[in-house]
């Protein structure tokens, strides 16, 4: 991969340009907007048992962001680098001004918007819905959001490369989606699992974050736990920009 550096004229050319083609999509905008809405009343229906409705409507609001960052993020991007691979765009633009990153960075910006924008809504309609408080830590919560799509918008980067097509896409994210939905503490807290499964549990890509969203939106969690889940969490961001940077494919699979 070429220079890291970024442009932010041609960073919002490429994200506008990439916007266009999403709003086109009819399947991925519905998968974007309906998708994690689906999601979240899944989420209170397997919550219901969960004594408290403070802790019913929190556990409801933290797992729903994750279901955004999952399927608005990850899935939608893996998608959207296999199609702009196999129309040979990505091949184009590496032959004009704009280096690797801008190309990646521009492509997932649309997704990034769209994810920012649906869990800003879901906090405050959703704790207005639920009746439950907002925030204790915004600041924590904003920085583990944003880590959360960093490192999901690299992994959807390093999917797309063992995607064939945009067919196969769902096929290709779903061992992601349902380690992250079952393993990261989105349908049921990482501590309610036995010992030894809680522990493997802990080191996969999304429990770091989620971790730091729980701890944002409702405190409790302590420092030390806090340390090792930013830890975590930078952690597999390294590895997925490796792993962009060795894996990632700019030309059509043969």
């Amino acid at each position: 991969m070429n220079t890291l550096t970024l442009n932010p004229g041609r960073l919002t050319a490429l994200g506008r340009s990439e916007l266009t083609l999403l709003v086109r999509n009819r399947a991925a905008l519905t998968l974007a907007f309906l998708m994690p809405v689906l999601m979240v009343f899944v989420l209170r229906s397997s919550l219901s048992g969960v004594e408290g409705a403070q802790a019913v409507g929190e556990a409801t609001l933290t797992g729903g962001i994750g279901m955004v960052l999952i399927l608005v993020v990850y899935m939608n991007l893996v998608s959207a680098y296999v199609a702009r691979r196999e129309e040979l765009v990505l091949k184009r633009l590496r032959t004009g001004e704009a280096n690797d990153l801008e190309i990646l960075a521009g492509t997932a910006l649309p997704a990034t918007a769209l994810a920012l924008g649906q869990i800003a809504v879901l906090a405050v309609a959703g704790a207005v819905a639920l009746d439950v408080r907002m925030p204790r830590n915004p600041l924590l919560l904003v920085a583990a959001v944003l880590a959360g799509i960093v490192m999901l918008a690299g992994m959807s980067a390093v999917t797309s490369s063992f995607t064939r097509n945009v067919e196969t896409a769902g096929i290709t994210t779903l061992p992601l989606f349902l380690v992250t939905a079952l393993g990261s503490g989105l349908f049921m807290p990482i501590d309610s699992l036995p010992d030894l499964a809680a522990s493997l549990c802990e080191l996969l890509p999304l429990s770091g974050v989620m971790t730091l969203v729980r701890a944002g939106w409702s405190g409790g969690v302590e420092g030390g736990d806090l340390l090792g889940a930013g830890l975590g969490a930078l952690a597999w961001i390294v590895i997925t920009v490796f792993a962009v940077q060795r894996w990632f494919r700019w030309e059509p699979r043969r």
